[in-house]
């Protein structure tokens, strides 16, 4: 029996981290967070964190030789070729990761939660492609409110990501959180019956 490998992605804020709790509280199902891996790639010490404080000086460093995160942010949320290099360290990176475990997991269905799945070009690892959604004005309010940003900010944030219609397009499976936590949920179960369905 071949794999079920769910790439969950999203636009920024939009809810996929509500989905991956979700899924991991009411099916017990295994999830593999780009996020997290990508932490691990500059986590102190490790050659990326170096490449990335030669680049751009000791300034991108915390007192104690971490990542300064906002201060990376702020250069490559407004600079597309900084972002590109800083992405191009990283996203390998993580692919290496993903493919280690996809391979040794003996389990059957894995999720990987993957905010840039198109972007990073993962759309590889995975049998289907869900996509988080809602309205742009929803989208932009979360932001703001989770990361303390202001509007131009948060703008900046979600323009730096593919856009949710070209995300929405590529999908295998939909999932619209503009409505109630429940009915987002209820399309979760869904998804996830189809797929075994099939």
């Amino acid at each position: 029996m071949t794999k079920r490998i769910i790439g969950l992605t999203g636009g920024i804020a939009t809810g996929k981290t509500t989905v991956a709790n979700y899924l991991v509280s009411a099916y017990k199902l295994p999830i593999l967070d780009a996020d997290i891996c990508a932490r691990d790639a500059v986590s102190i010490g490790s050659p990326i964190l170096s490449a990335i404080a030669q680049r751009y000086g000791e300034q991108i460093l915390l007192p104690d030789g971490g990542l300064n995160r906002q201060k990376l942010g702020e250069i490559i949320f407004n600079h597309q070729d900084e972002r590109n290099w800083v992405e191009g360290l990283i996203h390998p990176y993580v692919r290496d990761r993903f493919l280690k475990t996809i391979t040794q997991s003996p389990l059957q269905t894995l999720i990987l939660v993957v905010p840039l799945l198109f972007e990073a070009g993962m759309t590889n690892l995975v049998t289907e492609i869900w996509v988080v959604r809602c309205s742009q004005e929803q989208q932009l309010q979360r932001l703001m409110q989770r990361n303390h940003l202001n509007r131009e900010q948060a703008k900046a944030r979600i323009n730096s990501q593919l856009s949710l219609e070209a995300k929405v397009a590529g999908a295998d499976i939909v999932l619209d959180n503009s409505f109630t936590l429940e009915a987002l949920l209820k399309q979760v179960d869904l998804a996830l019956t189809r797929g075994i369905a099939n």
